[in-house]
């Protein structure tokens, strides 16, 4: 069937218009949401390093699931040793490591009274792993970080001080830092961890519930665990998936900005993409896996989460038919010689450039709410102008990517770990 140019036009307008308009509303609805949860929660209050008196500190597990992560694990327990935390404990799980991962829990193990090392004869994946660590665990509490991971030492207290306030709080997600600042991805990845993630765990919070806990760091409380059924592995983002039955069964998930974690990310383009990808084919059988549930009318309070997932992945394949529309568009004018009609830039130019200075804004309002969390936040500023052009891409190829991978195939679980880029620690 052929298309006509008026077609193909009018699909183009149609378009460009929903590419354009959904990621600026979304984008003053995330700032909007942010700055609400800052004013409530963090304006004035104290900082990280100034901890709240808890009524009482019951005993918290700290789990560390491992694979092949010899050259990471001697600085994460180092740290883990000093926490400012006067109760708890530190459950590792060599998860099957083919280096000698295991024999070097071992040995920081003799030196950490608190610490016991759990030895799986064969890798099991990180939700197993997890699973494994908590029944070997004693506390009620759990902490679980990456074994890359360097845990702030008054991260325990600023989680626990939630689950004390609240028995319906059944898990608690700190915030993620990037580590390793000294290449341009790592750079750009900085303002995104505050502008897109930090941004969105604020107004989720305030508008319904949250996406999310964060994989590297996340606190449980075990009650709410052993009612749904502890970490599954028939997603491969078990942290996505955990997070929704947690909230399907009505238990409270809250955002402490105050727990800060610091990580490695990826810092070639090959090693992001793998990563994303496997965030997004998570997401996407999450919802697969939940759909049924999350319409239910008492669940309504999640169908937020529901409508933003189905509108990113809506914006993403609009992309897709706006490019080759405008693909089609310029064949067409080529073809019969009209060069004067022919739109060299798929998107005009004063949208482009109030998406633009939207994006700017977007990552100043982040900074500014998350500078007292990270000193160095605003030299990663002058790199974000840099992220609509890759970080889009990058993810709108990933979402048309992932999405019917995770609808259409089978899930493949996450049975096992594979080794990934993190980067260059600095």
């Amino acid at each position: 069937m052929r298309i006509s140019a008026e077609v193909a036009q009018v699909i183009f307008d149609f378009t460009c218009q929903f590419a354009f308009l959904y990621p600026l509303v979304m984008a003053y609805v995330w700032m909007g949401g942010a700055y609400l949860y800052y004013w409530r929660y963090e304006r004035g209050k104290a900082n990280y390093d100034n901890p709240p008196e808890l009524p009482s500190y019951p005993l918290v597990s700290i789990l560390v699931p491992c694979f092949n992560e010899k050259s990471n694990i001697d600085s994460t327990f180092e740290v883990l040793r000093e926490m400012h935390y006067p109760n708890y404990e530190i459950i590792a799980v060599n998860d099957g490591s083919s280096d000698d991962t295991g024999e070097r829990l071992d040995v920081i193990a003799t030196s950490i009274p608190n610490m016991r090392v759990v030895h799986l004869a064969t890798n099991q994946g990180k939700a197993k792993a997890l699973k494994s660590a908590s029944f070997a665990a004693n506390g009620d509490f759990l902490v679980c970080i990456d074994c890359d991971a360097i845990l702030d030492h008054y991260a325990v207290t600023w989680l626990m001080s939630h689950f004390l306030s609240s028995p319906r709080v059944g898990a608690v997600t700190g915030n993620p830092r990037i580590r390793n600042r000294g290449s341009f991805l790592g750079r750009i990845q900085v303002g995104e961890f505050s502008a897109i993630i930090g941004l969105l765990k604020r107004s989720q919070r305030i508008y319904g519930r949250i996406f999310t806990i964060s994989g590297v760091i996340g606190g449980f409380r075990r009650a709410a665990l052993h009612q749904i059924g502890y970490w599954s592995s028939d997603t491969q983002t078990e942290d996505i998936d955990i997070s929704w039955r947690l909230q399907l069964n009505y238990w409270d998930i809250r955002f402490e900005p105050r727990a800060l974690v610091w990580i490695l990310m990826p810092e070639t383009f090959r090693g992001l993409y793998k990563q994303r990808l496997r965030w997004a084919v998570g997401g996407g059988q999450a919802m697969k896996k939940h759909i049924g549930d999350m319409l239910d009318w008492r669940k309504r309070r999640m169908w937020g989460v529901l409508i933003e997932y189905f509108c990113s992945i809506a914006w993403s394949y609009t992309m897709l038919v706006m490019f080759l529309a405008w693909v089609y568009l310029v064949c067409w004018h080529l073809y019969h010689g009209n060069y004067n009609d022919i739109y060299f830039d798929p998107i005009p130019q004063w949208q482009g450039a109030m998406l633009a200075l939207t994006c700017l804004l977007q990552f100043a309002t982040s900074m500014y709410i998350d500078r007292r969390y990270d000193r160095k936040l605003f030299w990663s500023y002058l790199d974000t102008i840099w992220y609509p052009i890759f970080y889009w891409a990058l993810n709108w190829i990933v979402a048309i990517t992932a999405f019917p991978k995770a609808i259409f195939k089978r899930s493949a679980g996450s049975g096992h770990w594979v080794t990934t880029d993190r980067g260059v620690s600095s």
